[in-house]
């Protein structure tokens, strides 16, 4: 009873408070690039604060967040975790599906925050043309992330990696870096109820570029679910 009293006080407070953010944000969107990202994590940050003081939620990171050109592949379990990466990296260049940038106002000023929006059936063109857009973003040293499961799983589940996962690790190079994490025992897909408690990051060793495609998919599904076992 208590998590639901909490869940409901927060839906307003964070939303509410969300719109002036999200308004403000395309302001400053249309007239500064390192505006943008200064805003991005005024938004996150301002979702922790709500998420440690409303719902009783705490975030734990075992490991190093590193904001270098490396490609991070988190585990995904909850809406909490796409947020909360805008405040824990400085400014992520996330690689999503496309869906995401046609959100009203948000979508814009996520493109022009680095969201990259992929259209999982566009095919080889699509696929290179994120390449592209990621590549850009290395050379300005900024970490790219992708949730390879594709959608949030429940915590238990180890859903296959998207296939379009093993492409990206390949044509960019980078060394890998996976993220496991437990969102969802706290803060669980299909219900707005979100229960007080920790959330833990846990940073897996890096994996090295050029492994095949069957090897690293088989790492990394591993990695990101030690937290499932």
């Amino acid at each position: 009873m208590l998590a639901k009293i909490r869940s409901i006080l927060f839906i307003p407070l964070f939303y509410g408070g969300s719109t002036p953010i999200i308004i403000l944000a395309f302001i400053v969107a249309v007239f500064s690039e390192s505006g943008t990202h200064y805003m991005a994590q005024v938004w996150s940050r301002y979702h922790y604060f709500c998420a440690r003081f409303i719902l009783g939620i705490k975030v734990e990171i075992k490991g190093e967040i590193r904001n270098e050109p490396l490609l991070y592949v988190f585990k995904h379990e909850s809406m909490f975790e796409t947020i909360d990466l805008l405040r824990i990296f400085d400014k992520p260049v996330v690689i999503a599906k496309k869906e995401l940038l046609v959100i009203p106002l948000w979508g814009w000023i996520a493109k022009k925050h680095g969201l990259l929006g992929i259209d999982r059936n566009g095919g080889g063109a699509a696929m290179r043309q994120i390449i592209k857009q990621a590549k850009k973003a290395v050379a300005e040293g900024r970490p790219i992330v992708i949730f390879a499961e594709g959608s949030r799983a429940h915590h238990g589940e180890r859903p296959e990696l998207q296939t379009g996962f093993a492409g990206i690790y390949k044509l960019m190079g980078l060394p890998l870096v996976p993220v496991a994490l437990n969102s969802g025992l706290v803060s669980p897909r299909d219900t707005f109820v979100q229960n007080s408690g920790v959330i833990t990051y846990e940073v897996q060793p890096e994996i090295e570029p050029g492994l095949d495609r069957d090897d690293i998919r088989d790492r990394v599904h591993a990695a990101i679910n030690v937290l499932n076992d």
